[in-house]
C-alpha cells in the first residue's frame, strides 16, 4: 500500500511543494512539509508539539538543511526559497523517488551511484520525531552533515528573531536548546556522529501559501545545531528531535513499533477486501484521534478536526466519529470520546471549540449537540452497549429539556410547530460558521433545516433509547411527531426542492445550499420519498462536484467559486459556494437510498481516491474551489472528509 512519485514530480517544483506530507503522535502534535523539502507554510515542521496536549501545539524544529559529500562531489538535499524569490540550493533536484509508506514519508535521494534514503515518523503518544537516513546503495563512504532549523512558537504564529538569543548547549549525544528562561526544553539527538551546538539566524524564508491566504509570508528560524556522520553502504543514521530528555535512539526498533501500530489499524477492515485508497482513509482516520483527558477519566479521547490549524471541535468530533471509529471497528475510541464529551455538556449544549490557549470551552452551536445524539445512535447500533447508553441517558434527557425549554442564543422549541429555532444577531450557530470581526457571512438565524432534521433524528432516537433502558418514551415520541407533521413547511413547491432556512427575520430563504440532504441522508427521513428523489436529483444537478457538494448553488447572485486571499475574501466564499469534501459522503448516503444502486453511488466516491495523491498525500482535503477544476484548499486533511467518505464506502459494499 504505496503513494508513489518519481522524478517527474519531485524534480517539478511547481508541483513538488503542493503535495504535502502529515505524520502525527495521537496527542495532538504533528510535522508535516512538502515533497520537495520547501517549507511553504508557517504550519510546517519536523516537530510541532503539542505542549497542552491535545493542544499548546509549538513548532520547536522547523527543518534539516541537509547536505552530502560523495566521492569528493558535495550535494544539497535541501530546498529553500528566500523573500527575493530565489530558490537556493534546489534540492529537490536530486529526489530521485518519493513514497508514502503507511503514513510513513520516504525519499530516495540518487548521488550518482549513491542511494540515500530519508524517513520520517513519530513516536505514538509522545512529542518525538525521528529522521532516519540509511545508505541504501553505494561504492564508498557518504559523509553527510544535518543542520537543524528550530524556533518556540505558536503554530499559527511566525517569527522575526529581532537578536533572539537562546540558550544552546551539549548534551550527550546531541544538542539542547531552551528558547527562554521557563521554555520546554527541545532536545536534538542522534545514533552516531558527532554534534556542534551554533546559534546563526537564517532570515526571510518564504512562505508561498501564507502569501495566497493574505498572512505574513516571511519567517526567520534559528540555525542552532549541526550533525555530522559518515556512512558506509547500508548504515543508517537516526536523528531524534523530542521534548523528552531521553527518547529512544534505536531508530529500527522506533520505526518497526510504528509500522506495528499501523498494521494494526488496518486488521479490523482486512475481511472486506478493502482498495488500496480505503486503507490509506484507515491510516488517515487516526490521525485525528487523540487524547484529551478529563478529571473523571485521564485516557478520554476526544478528535482534531483538521490539519493544520484546527483544534478539537465540538460538531466536527461528532460528525467524525462514526466514520473515523465504527467504520474502522474501534468502538473503545467511540466510547471514550462519547464520554469525554458528555462532561462538556452545559445548558443543554455541547462545546463548539476548545480554544488553543486552554481557555474556557465555546458554546455557540445548535447542531453539534445533536449531532451527538446521532454519534451515541450510530455507536450503540454498532455495539449494543447498554452500560454506556444508560450513563448517557441523562444527559440526553437534559438536553432535550433544555431545547425544549430554551437555553442560549435563543435556541428553543417552537411551540406553534415543534420545530426548532435558533440564533440571534453577529452569532453564527450552525455548522456555516463563518465570521469576520461583527460580519456574519451566512448567519441563518430562524429553523435551518438540517438543524431540524437533525432534532427529528434525535427524537426519534431518544425514543428507542427510552424503550431500550425501560424508561418512559411517549414524550419523545409525540415531540418527533409533531415536528414531522410541521416539516412539510420545508418544502418549497416553486423550485422543487426545501428552503435552506424557514422563520428568519427576512423570511423564508430559497437558496440551493446542501444542508437540505441531510433530510434524506439521515436514518429518519421527514420527507417523503418522492421529495428525497427531489432533493437528491437538484443536489446532484446544482451542488455535486467530483470532490463533494457547493455550498451555495452557481446560479445565486452572491455565488463565489474561487476560494482565496484574505481573511475577509475566504471567509466570504468559504460558505457561498466553495465545495466541502464531508459533504460527499451524505449525498452518496442519499443516493442510495433513493435510487437503492450500490454500484452507481460509489462511483461518486472514485474521485477521492484519485484526491489522495495530491494536497495532503494519503488524506482528504477540507474545502475545494466551486469551479472547476476544483483545486484542494483549506486544511490538506479534514477529519469529516476522511470520515465521512469512509462512511458512505461502507455504506456501498453492505447493500
Amino acid at each position: 500500500m504505496c503513494i508513489e512519485f518519481g522524478r517527474e514530480i519531485c524534480g517539478n517544483l511547481d508541483i513538488a511543494e503542493l503535495r504535502e506530507w502529515l505524520v502525527t503522535n495521537g496527542i495532538g502534535g504533528y510535522a508535516s512539509g512538502t515533497v520537495a523539502g520547501l517549507l511553504t507554510r508557517r504550519y510546517h515542521g519536523l516537530l510541532v508539539a503539542a505542549l497542552k496536549p491535545p493542544l499548546g501545539r509549538t513548532l520547536l524544529l522547523a527543518k534539516l538543511d541537509e547536505t552530502a559529500v560523495y566521492d569528493g562531489r558535495s550535494y544539497s538535499l535541501h530546498t529553500n526559497r528566500w523573500v527575493d524569490g530565489i530558490v537556493s540550493p534546489q534540492g529537490y533536484r536530486h529526489i530521485e523517488s518519493f513514497s508514502l509508506e503507511g503514513t510513513i514519508p520516504a525519499w530516495r535521494f540518487a548521488l550518482a551511484d549513491a542511494l540515500l534514503e530519508k524517513r520520517v515518523w513519530m513516536q505514538q503518544a509522545a512529542n518525538t520525531t525521528y529522521v532516519q537516513y540509511l545508505l541504501r546503495r553505494a561504492t564508498q563512504p557518504l559523509k553527510l552533515t544535518l543542520k537543524a532549523m528550530v524556533n518556540y512558537r505558536d503554530y499559527h504564529g511566525d517569527t522575526q528573531s529581532n537578536g533572539w538569543q537562546m540558550s544552546v548547549n551539549r548534551v550527550t549525544q546531541g544538542i539542547s536548546i531552551t528558547a527562554y528562561p521557563g521554555a520546554v526544553p527541545l532536545y536534538l539527538l542522534s545514533d552516531k556522529g558527532d554534534a556542534a551546538p551554533v546559534h546563526h539566524w537564517y532570515y526571510g524564508f518564504d512562505l508561498a501559501v501564507e502569501r495566497y491566504r493574505g498572512l505574513n509570508d516571511k519567517e526567520d528560524h534559528l540555525h542552532a545545531a549541526s550533525f555530522e556522520v559518515t556512512l558506509q553502504p547500508g548504515e543508517s543514521l537516526t536523528f531524534v528531535a523530542s521534548t523528552e530528555k531521553q527518547p529512544d535512539l534505536n531508530g529500527e526498533a522506533a520505526i518497526n513499533l510504528r509500522r506495528t501500530y499501523e498494521q494494526k489499524l488496518l486488521e479490523p477492515l482486512q475481511s472486506k477486501d478493502s482498495p488500496t485508497w480505503i486503507n490509506h482513509l484507515i491510516l488517515a482516520a487516526d490521525q485525528f484521534i487523540v487524547n484529551r483527558s478529563v478529571p473523571e477519566d485521564s485516557d478520554g479521547k476526544s478528535i482534531i478536526a483538521g490539519y493544520h490549524w484546527f483544534s478539537d471541535w465540538g460538531r466536527d468530533t461528532m460528525i467524525s466519529l462514526p466514520g473515523l471509529t465504527i467504520s474502522t471497528g474501534r468502538p473503545k475510541v467511540a466510547r471514550s470520546i462519547l464520554r469525554t464529551f458528555s462532561r462538556y455538556v452545559d445548558q443543554g449544549m455541547l462545546p463548539n471549540r476548545f480554544p488553543d490557549a486552554g481557555e474556557q470551552p465555546e458554546y455557540n452551536t445548535v447542531d453539534a449537540t445533536l449531532w451527538y445524539f446521532e454519534a451515541v445512535r450510530a455507536y450503540y447500533s454498532a455495539t449494543g452497549d447498554d452500560d454506556l447508553l444508560n450513563e448517557l441517558f441523562p444527559v440526553l434527557a437534559d438536553i432535550i429539556d433544555c431545547h425544549f425549554r430554551g437555553t442560549r442564543f435563543n435556541i428553543h422549541l417552537d411551540a406553534t410547530d415543534g420545530l426548532l429555532y435558533a440564533g440571534e444577531t453577529s452569532v453564527q450557530l450552525t455548522w456555516m460558521d463563518a465570521k469576520v470581526g461583527d460580519w456574519v457571512v451566512t448567519p441563518r438565524i430562524g429553523k435551518p433545516i438540517e438543524v431540524n432534521a437533525l432534532w427529528y433524528n434525535a427524537l426519534r432516537s431518544m425514543a428507542k433509547f427510552a424503550q431500550q433502558l425501560g424508561k418512559p418514551h411517549q414524550e419523545y415520541e409525540a415531540m418527533a411527531d409533531r415536528g414531522l407533521s410541521n416539516f412539510s413547511r420545508f418544502w418549497n413547491q416553486q423550485t422543487g426542492y426545501c428552503y435552506d432556512v424557514i422563520d428568519s427575520p427576512d423570511g423564508n430563504d430559497a437558496s440551493l445550499r446542501p444542508n437540505q440532504i441531510f433530510a434524506v441522508s439521515l436514518l429518519e427521513s421527514p420527507l417523503s420519498p418522492v421529495q428525497q428523489k427531489d432533493v437528491v436529483d437538484a443536489c446532484g444537478r446544482m451542488l455535486l462536484t467530483s470532490h463533494g457538494l457547493r455550498s451555495l448553488a452557481p446560479n445565486h447572485s452572491q455565488y463565489q467559486g474561487i476560494y482565496g486571499g484574505d481573511q475577509y475574501q475566504r471567509d466570504g466564499a468559504y460558505h457561498q459556494g466553495t465545495v466541502w469534501g464531508w459533504l460527499l459522503g451524505p449525498f452518496v448516503l442519499a443516493h442510495l437510498r433513493v435510487y437503492q444502486n450500490p454500484q452507481q453511488a460509489r462511483q461518486f466516491l472514485q474521485p477521492m481516491a484519485n484526491h489522495l495523491t495530491a494536497h495532503g498525500l494519503g488524506s482528504l482535503s477540507e474545502i475545494f474551489d466551486g469551479d472547476p477544476p476544483m483545486t484542494p484548499r483549506g486544511c490538506i486533511a479534514q477529519a469529516w472528509t476522511v470520515a465521512e467518505v469512509l462512511r458512505a464506502w461502507l455504506a456501498t459494499i453492505r447493500n
